[in-house]
């Protein structure tokens, strides 16, 4: 605005400007300045930020501007102008003031930083698409610089830390400038990614735009008018005087380290020594900056220590978020959760016959094939519901029982360890979860999961004996969950039969992983007792 009114005799003819009743505009965009617009009685008073506009709004102040007698622009205390509105620029283009004022009143406009020639635009963060996600990957954009984009049109595939989501764009304008390309990694959640704009002839002044790397250690600098007077000046030095002298009451030695929160908390969650550190910052404050520095140079000093021995080839594969959290979520697993183990073996010779008896019939209403491991699942949520105490998490101060049976399939992809959930699998007929398992398998492949398809599990299969061949091994329970079953393959042995003679069975091995201190042994065993009657009479499956 202020590059094109000017409070002289353009001002004087503001009521043509406006082309309303008689108005009056005071303009600022300083730490030390508000702009609003009112209407002559001061009634219809707005305030771009803050409340402002309406303290000033029926001064005198604007009637004594409107004669030429008053001040070139209205002030308020650097203390009120800097809690709401921060070295902030409006550009607006004449044609857009008549309708902008139109109505006698403000609207609101977009915000961008100071100290650059840029017009109205928004800065997109990295979103938090999970409730774990700290921090995302780009996997693709699927919009380029200089696109239309609008609201629920697909922007970028981002990376979280269970699978690769895709971000939507929530506003109607352009892709003016993307900040992190594809294959961005391991940007912090806030992070900013992109801008867009409203005006397509907006998208050229974001050519050389680059986003601020010190935006979140250190609070942007204050624009200074060069009518504003010293006082700021001067309380800033006060403000600053005051830590320090807080710090020589307090402190031991006389002496104390000056950090940011942000560097104090990302110290913290990395157990670096800020002591060991001199910081950069305004007398000698430690910043984001920093931190980071000091945990890059660490990280290439353990890549030189772990370097392999002379004369052996070898090749550094970078890791994958999802596999980065499911390390960590084992880890923690393992760590903290007393885990023991039960293994039964059960004869699935009528189990394969009912399987065989069934595919011919789904294949004639063009259904998918029924599978081992779909038998399984079904057989483990009916044995969930018979014994409920295995269907529950430890929550510290209490045991929550779910009511709903969700299983979660361990599904195995180059991409890592992906865990879909088939809900509410115990009220499910067999053909409905072998067509969920495949669909959410093939997603899983693809690395197209949603949230919703792999989070609110209550327990976890996996199986290695089918696709694998694998006799027996035990599995990490999978938290929140308490129990995690692991099947192996089926293979024949020879059993004594009646009166002397021999017979062939096909037996499965399941091994079942619990949380001691959610589920007792005898309650463990009790659910696989349940779960080897299913196995072995699959026909009561479908009672």
């Amino acid at each position: 605005m202020a590059l094109l009114l000017r409070h002289s005799r353009k001002l004087q003819r503001v009521r043509g400007v406006l082309d309303y009743e008689r108005g009056s505009i005071a303009r600022h965009f300083s730490a030390s300045t508000c702009s609003t617009a009112v209407k002559e009685d001061g009634v219809s008073s707005s305030s771009v930020h803050g409340d402002y506009g309406k303290k000033v709004g029926s001064s005198s102040i604007f009637q004594e501007r409107l004669s030429g007698k008053g001040p070139s622009a209205s002030k308020v205390s650097p203390r009120e102008a800097r809690g709401s509105y921060i070295s902030k620029r409006m550009q607006i283009s004449a044609t857009g003031a008549n309708s902008l004022f139109s109505c006698g009143q403000v609207v609101s406009v977009r915000q961008f930083s100071s100290g650059a020639d840029l017009p109205a635009h928004e800065e997109i963060g990295m979103p938090s698409l999970s409730p774990t996600m700290t921090e995302g990957n780009i996997a693709r954009w699927v919009k380029k610089e200089g696109d239309k984009v609008s609201p629920g049109e697909v922007l970028c595939e981002v990376e979280t830390d269970k699978a690769t989501v895709e971000m939507e764009c929530m506003e109607e304008g352009y892709l003016a400038k993307i900040v992190c390309g594809d294959g961005a990694k391991e940007i912090k959640v806030g992070e900013i990614i992109c801008i867009t704009v409203e005006e397509e002839g907006d998208i050229e002044k974001f050519k050389d735009y680059k986003a601020s790397s010190s935006a979140s250690a250190a609070p942007p600098a204050e624009s200074k008018p060069q009518s504003e007077a010293p006082e700021p000046k001067e309380e800033k030095k006060e403000l600053s005087k005051a830590p320090e002298q807080k710090a020589t009451k307090t402190g031991e030695s006389g002496d104390r380290l000056f950090s940011s929160p942000v560097a104090r908390k990302l110290a913290e969650d990395n157990n670096v020594p800020l002591s060991s550190l001199k910081g950069t910052g305004p007398d000698g404050r430690i910043l984001k900056a920093d931190i980071e520095d000091y945990l890059s140079s660490v990280a290439k000093d353990t890549k030189k220590e772990a370097s392999a021995a002379p004369g052996l080839g070898y090749v550094d594969l970078p890791n994958t978020q999802i596999r980065k959290v499911t390390s960590n979520r084992l880890l923690q697993s393992k760590q903290t959760i007393p885990h023991y183990y039960l293994t039964v073996d059960s004869r699935v010779d009528k189990l394969i016959k009912l399987r065989s008896e069934l595919n011919p019939l789904q294949e004639a209403s063009g259904g998918k094939k029924i599978s081992i491991n779909d038998l399984v699942i079904k057989a483990a949520a009916l044995s969930l519901r018979k014994v409920p105490a295995c269907n529950s998490s430890w929550m510290n101060d209490f045991i929550r029982q779910y009511h709903n049976v969700n299983i979660n399939v361990a599904v195995q992809t180059e991409h890592g360890l992906f865990v879909p959930v088939v809900r509410d699998a115990d009220k499910k007929g067999l053909a409905t979860i072998a067509d969920e398992v495949k669909q959410l398998a093939l997603r899983a492949r693809d690395n197209s999961l949603k949230p919703s398809e792999y989070e609110g599990g209550t327990f976890t299969i996996s199986n290695l004996g089918g696709p694998f061949g694998v006799k027996q091994f035990c599995a990490i329970v999978n938290p929140p969950q308490s129990a995690i079953l692991a099947i192996g393959s089926a293979e024949k042995r020879v059993i004594p039969g009646a009166e002397g003679q021999f017979e062939v069975g096909s037996f499965m091995s399941a091994t079942l992983s619990c949380d001691h201190r959610v589920i007792d042994g005898a309650i463990s065993a009790e659910w696989l007792k349940a779960f080897k009657g299913y196995i072995e009479n699959p026909t009561t499956m479908l009672l």
